[in-house]
């Protein structure tokens, strides 16, 4: 509320995500891209209309639940990194397995360092760490648990171009490899059409929903599970407004 006024973030925006797209979520600063993460992962719960995440209305859960839904079924990465100061690399990265109650969690966290180019640098606390070492950590955090969808909220935009440039790499090559559906919130252009669809939000509001053709290359295993899921109509996330 703004006085006696109610305060209007999103309005009538509803859209489908099958299992395995890649989607970049576009629109300027102020416009509710954020917002509508926030909703989508149940960090923030809608005045009116419904979120459902692999076939549950999260509207049906109390935060607990939302919380372990989150846990069986979402990764994070987030713009500033939210890593844990007091934990290592290979600590912040066994953080979501130690959480779920998982065996051989420190085997799979160095696993993941390994992939993302971070080996010799399990040892090292965040604040030895550059940058872009930063959210890759971040990035094995998030894939660590082989969650079926990832969030990304500006991953970016906190990093120097070619480091940001990497960064998306990899988080695209993960993606490809582990077949996980893929949330990109971003103002930029040029990394919005590396993704299959682009939905682009004004002033609270879904103005377009644009899908690009999948190039014409080989597609990995894991590409291929995913689009027959999204062919069979498999949903992984839906919003839908009131």
């Amino acid at each position: 509320m703004t006085g006696d006024m109610p305060l209007v973030i999103l309005d009538s925006v509803g859209f489908e995500v099958g299992a395995g797209e890649s989607v970049a979520i576009l629109g300027a600063s102020g416009s509710g891209k954020t917002t509508l993460l926030g909703l989508l992962a149940g960090l923030d719960q809608p005045s009116s209309g419904s979120v459902t995440i692999d076939g549950t209305d999260l509207a049906a859960l109390d935060e607990d639940g939302r919380a372990a839904l989150r846990q069986r079924t979402v990764g994070f990465v987030f713009q500033s990194f939210h890593l844990l100061p007091a934990l290592t690399a290979v600590e912040n990265v066994m953080l979501p397995l130690e959480l779920a109650g998982l065996r051989d969690a420190r085997a799979q966290a160095l696993r993941l360092l390994e992939r993302v180019g971070l080996s010799a640098r399990g040892h090292h606390y965040p604040r030895q760490l550059s940058g872009g070492e930063q959210q890759r950590v971040a990035i094995a955090r998030a894939f660590v648990t082989r969650p079926r969808l990832l969030m990304a909220d500006e991953p970016t935009g906190n990093l120097d171009a070619a480091t940001g440039a990497s960064v998306i790499d990899l988080m695209f090559e993960l993606n490809r490899e582990e077949g996980t559906t893929l949330l990109l919130v971003t103002h930029d252009e040029s990394l919005a059409r590396r993704c299959g669809r682009r939905l682009r939000i004004a002033a609270g509001r879904l103005v377009a929903d644009e899908r690009t053709p999948p190039p014409h290359q080989a597609a990995t295993r894991a590409e291929a599970e995913a689009a027959a899921r999204v062919e069979a109509g498999e949903t992984v996330v839906e919003h839908r407004p009131a």
